[in-house]
């Protein structure tokens, strides 16, 4: 139900420009400014129910003279109760209307009378001319206010997503360092064993091998080279007793420094029996032949391993890109449908160094959560502000939960925390601008406040936390339906009640 239809079952009386005057927002203006008050608007009184609903465009400003409203907003698919009051004077509908075309004129709530009410109704557009008309300076003043401030913010905002891309840039380029300098030295290490296995192939070709040795030696090393891509996991203590057992073998058949060439052989998953199907084979051969050939042996199984180590880092690496491409959206439409799953990864994939070795990062995902339609690259910032804040509130050590749920036809998502919790006295004030728990210096209070605005006003979402000592939870609303959206409107920095002083 709209403003036109409430009028439908509202009765309409006669304006007395002296009850206007008993009410604070008009005990300054003149008579002749309270008459035009009277001729361009109305009294009304409304039945309990629904007065205007949040989102519709708004067409009337509504000051109540007596009775009680409520105002709501959505949130998680569900309306919030978000102020009640029988203040004479209180205000609320069209209240920014002279800012005109420059702002959202639409109803940042819903409004209810829970009683019979009476209120003066002024519409929108006479509402903006006398604004314009009666205090054209006041006009001026809180447009360069809030103009001002949502300029403001946004310099700020983005000056804090550069902090936080300078930060996550330092984290990536730790992270692909490391993977990078191991393939380097596999590589180095490589060369270095292809060049010991070209010298023992030399031996070879020199006759030191029969024909039959030779061919039983070969197929021994394609079996080396199988073996070492399913070696088993094994436990410290596990292979520092395989690694005794085979040192002890090797040097009971006359293997010089057995115990340097034990570890390879025990990680690749070979035992005594294996070396002694070798033994076997060369069985009769002179000591220098059989040294020989487990050297060649070792260098296969070395070769292998390195190889393994260069797959595995340069994986990490196309994974690490990969990543940061999901993180970004980098050649991504800003508005998707995705796997919100897709996203939460990639930014834990982002944020690994930061989150390091002490917190223990538990993932319970709803695979068959639906597609999210969203804009990805922002959420990914929501993420990334909620998940750096565990980690510091846990200061290194702990348990960090990512949980996903449907509800209501909305995506639920959790990042819980085992820190120490949030005050009682900050709960309240946790998604204002610039307020923070932090240290001065650490934090500019604006993290939160951002992830607000993307989730609440960009998405139509809600953000809500949960604290106590062990378990701080900021849980997220999304909905899985919405149409897609063309621009990015700025929430109004100020209160939809308004009015009351």
């Amino acid at each position: 139900m709209n403003s036109r239809e409430t009028a439908d079952r509202s009765t309409h009386l006669v304006c007395d420009p002296d009850e206007l005057r008993s009410l604070f927002l008009f005990e300054k203006l003149t008579d002749a400014q309270l008459d035009l008050l009277c001729t361009d608007g109305r009294i009304e009184i409304v039945e309990p129910g629904l007065v205007f609903r949040e989102g519709d465009p708004a067409t009337c400003f509504y000051v109540m003279i007596d009775g009680e409203v409520q105002l709501t907003k959505l949130s998680g698919g569900a309306e919030i109760e978000m102020s009640r009051t029988d203040y004479r004077g209180a205000y609320a509908g069209a209240w920014t209307a002279y800012l005109g075309d420059k702002a959202d004129q639409n109803y940042t709530a819903s409004m209810y009378v829970t009683r019979r009410s009476r209120f003066f109704v002024l519409d929108a557009g006479s509402f903006s001319r006398m604004m314009h008309e009666w205090f054209p300076m006041a006009v001026h003043l809180l447009e360069g206010a809030f103009f001002g401030n949502r300029n403001n913010l946004e310099r700020i905002n983005q000056r804090e997503r550069l902090l936080a891309l300078g930060s996550l840039s330092a984290g990536l380029t730790h992270e692909l360092n490391n993977p990078a300098a191991a393939a380097v030295r596999a590589t180095s290490g490589l060369r270095d064993r292809i060049a010991g296995m070209r010298h023992k192939l030399a031996m070879m070709a020199q006759g030191k091998f029969d024909t039959t040795s030779l061919e039983a030696l070969v197929r021994l090393q394609e079996e080396a080279a199988a073996q070492v891509a399913k070696a088993p996991e094994l436990t410290t203590l596990e292979a520092a007793e395989r690694e005794d057992i085979l040192s002890e073998w090797l040097e009971d058949h006359g293997i010089d420094d057995g115990w340097n060439l034990a570890p390879n052989f025990v990680q690749a998953g070979f035992d005594v029996d294996w070396l002694e199907r070798v033994s076997a084979t060369l069985e009769g051969s002179p000591n220098q032949v059989f040294q020989g050939a487990i050297r060649w042996l070792n260098y296969t199984i070395e070769t292998e391993l390195l190889m393994n180590e260069i797959a595995d880092s340069t994986t990490r690496i196309s994974t690490l890109i990969g990543a940061a491409k999901q993180y970004s959206q980098m050649d991504r439409a800003p508005f998707q449908v995705v796997d919100i799953h897709d996203l939460l990864d990639s930014t834990l994939v982002m944020l690994s160094r930061k989150i390091g070795d002490g917190v223990k990062v538990v993932k319970e995902y709803d695979r068959t959560l639906p597609e999210v339609p969203c804009y990805a690259a922002e959420l990914n910032q929501v993420w990334t502000n909620l998940i750096d804040n565990a980690v510091y509130a846990m200061n290194g050590n702990g348990k960090l939960t990512i949980r996903t749920r449907h509800e209501n036809d909305c995506a639920v998502i959790e990042i819980g925390d085992t820190g120490p919790g949030v005050p009682p006295e900050a709960r309240s004030r946790i998604f204002e601008p610039f307020f923070t728990t932090k240290p001065v210096g650490e934090g500019t209070g604006l993290g939160l406040d951002i992830s607000f605005r993307i989730v609440v006003n960009k998405h139509h979402g809600d953000i809500q936390l949960d604290s106590e000592p062990g378990n701080t939870r900021f849980t997220v609303w999304l909905p899985l339906h919405r149409p897609e959206e063309t621009d990015d409107i700025e929430a109004q920095s100020v209160a939809d009640t308004g009015g009351q002083r």
